[in-house]
């Protein structure tokens, strides 16, 4: 492989360096299923292969596999004799949590972080860094190994670990890394998108007092009423179910920030505001009904019905919300490339998202319905192809 070079002093003897760079991943099919990690150590120059480990784990989480992946680096990096390690995952959980920046909650990650921690502390320096999961893809192919051995042990009834670990010993594994794997596609056949999409998990808040009485209903900030938290509980419990969540990221709105943190306490994660994701500005119609905005600005509000660039009086056209929402894609496909993102936002975020992902025109707008606390999902994938998975759901509530 042009650029990458052969470490011949490592089939000498095991030799001692200095800084290392390790890339670990871990996966779950399932997410709890069979499960693996794994982690490939290269040189400070990112050109030599030191080590490579791979293990299945039986069934796990995601994020239990991750931070197996991270242990098994940090371990390989100690046994090479490393005093500075450059950590890079594409776990934007892990790499937060060991970073300081999350707090721990779930009480599988607790001692698994702990244990990371305590190997970590035995290196002069431990730096951690996100990077998109294409850039991972040597630990990532070897992760797939050893989900493969996983999911085989499980099928015929081995419910214990069963190890697919390669040898740690850097006169082994010191090799020419192999081609970067490209990801299988995971889009509906016929689609054409290829690679691991960004999916969007797209959740609308709970109800407030405004949506009670059918107000307009954008920049002002009411609270969830009882219902709302329930609604917000509700789906809270449907997400986690689910898991394989990486982050959640909410609209700046007290509506929307409050039915986030129910979701992010039970996926053990923080919220992140991105202000993209506020509701349209109704400008003056703002807290009056459909009927009470259509009778103090008859021609205007008739215009606005059907014209997605017309502004309400002092607030904020449909095509203005438009770019503003396709900035807020570009920011969450950029930041959480290949993994799930739950995005707490509004009606109107929420359909020009699938209308994104649609690929389709501003009548979707008026024709779409969406109910408080519903669920749609939206996949955007690397190629620039997109998909709508669901619209709308509210089997939770």
């Amino acid at each position: 492989m042009p650029g990458v070079q052969l470490d011949l002093g490592a089939y000498q003897g095991i030799r001692t360096v200095t800084r290392v760079v390790v890339e670990a991943d871990g996966g779950s099919r399932g997410n709890p299923g069979p499960a693996g990690y794994g982690v490939v150590v290269f040189d400070a120059d990112h050109r030599t292969v030191l080590a490579e480990r791979h293990a299945s784990i039986g069934r796990a989480t995601n994020n239990v596999a991750e931070y197996r992946g991270l242990l098994a680096g940090l371990t390989a990096a100690a046994e090479l004799g490393a005093d500075e390690v450059d950590v890079r995952m594409d776990s934007k959980l892990v790499v937060e949590q060991m970073s300081g920046r999350w707090k721990i909650k779930h009480p599988d990650m607790i001692p698994l972080a702990a244990a990371a921690r305590e190997t970590a502390a035995k290196f002069r320096r431990v730096d951690y860094t996100w990077i998109p999961r294409a850039e991972n893809a040597y630990a990532d192919r070897l992760a797939n190994v050893a989900m493969d051995a996983a999911a085989e042990a499980l099928v015929s009834g081995e419910e214990t670990l069963v190890l697919a670990e390669s040898s740690s010993s850097p006169s082994v594994a010191a090799t020419t890394p192999p081609a970067a794997t490209t990801p299988a596609p995971t889009a509906p056949g016929w689609t054409g998108a290829t690679g691991s999409p960004t999916r969007l998990l797209l959740l609308r808040h709970g109800q407030t007092p405004l949506s009670v009485e059918r107000r307009y209903s954008g920049r002002g900030n009411p609270p969830l009423t009882e219902l709302g938290r329930e609604q917000a509980v509700a789906a809270a419990r449907r997400i986690a179910a689910r898991g394989g969540v990486a982050a959640v990221v909410s609209s700046p709105l007290g509506r929307a920030r409050e039915t986030a943190t129910v979701a992010a306490d039970a996926l053990d994660l923080p919220v992140t505001v991105h202000n993209g994701l506020i509701e349209t500005d109704f400008g003056e119609w703002e807290g009056l009904t459909f009927g009470e905005a259509a009778q103090r600005d008859p021609d205007i509000h008739r215009a606005w019905l059907g014209d997605t660039s017309v502004r309400p009086p002092g607030g904020e056209s449909f095509d203005e919300v438009h770019t503003r929402i396709a900035a807020a894609r570009d920011d969450l496909v950029s930041e959480f490339g290949g993994v799930t993102v739950l995005v707490v936002s509004h009606v109107t975020p929420i359909k020009t998202f699938l209308r994104l992902a649609l690929d389709s025109g501003p009548s979707l707008l008026y024709r779409l319905h969406l109910d408080l606390a519903s669920l749609s999902t939206a996949e955007f994938y690397p190629d620039g192809g997109s998909s709508v998975r669901l619209v709308n759901d509210t089997s939770h509530l």
